[in-house]
């Protein structure tokens, strides 16, 4: 089994950057893809960004440009750095891991095993 937990969120102006941390523990070596979602209130959990342990990344349009996907297979740790964020960018932020080896413009929700708990990120003036 795989545990995953987020860290990093908080309360930013529009503008301003976070980075978000994700640390892997347990079966690490199960883990291929891993991405970064985001769920709004009363919207469906959609992924904004993936990696591959490989280094391949995809971004949704929404991101593309201002998120940063990043991972350090060493110290189990996956991170996204998001800039220029806007209030439109609110959301819980979960990190999730698939047991699939795939390109992660492959990837889709359905493919994850693994769920972190969740980190709330404000942006608000």
């Amino acid at each position: 089994q795989v545990q995953l937990v987020e860290s990093g969120g908080g309360l930013v102006q529009p503008g301003g950057s976070l980075r978000l941390t994700c640390v892997a523990t347990g079966d690490i070596f199960s883990i291929g893809v891993m991405a970064w979602f985001l769920q709004a209130p009363g919207k469906q959990r959609e992924c904004v960004a993936g990696m591959s342990r490989g280094g391949d990344t995809n971004y949704a349009d929404s991101v593309e440009g201002r998120f940063t996907i990043s991972r350090d297979n060493a110290k189990n740790s996956l991170y996204l750095e998001m800039g220029s964020l806007q209030p439109e960018d609110s959301a819980v932020y979960y990190c999730a891991g698939s047991r699939l080896r795939i390109h992660p413009s492959r990837s889709r929700y359905s493919h994850y095993h693994y769920w972190g708990q969740g980190t709330q990120v404000t942006v608000s003036s």
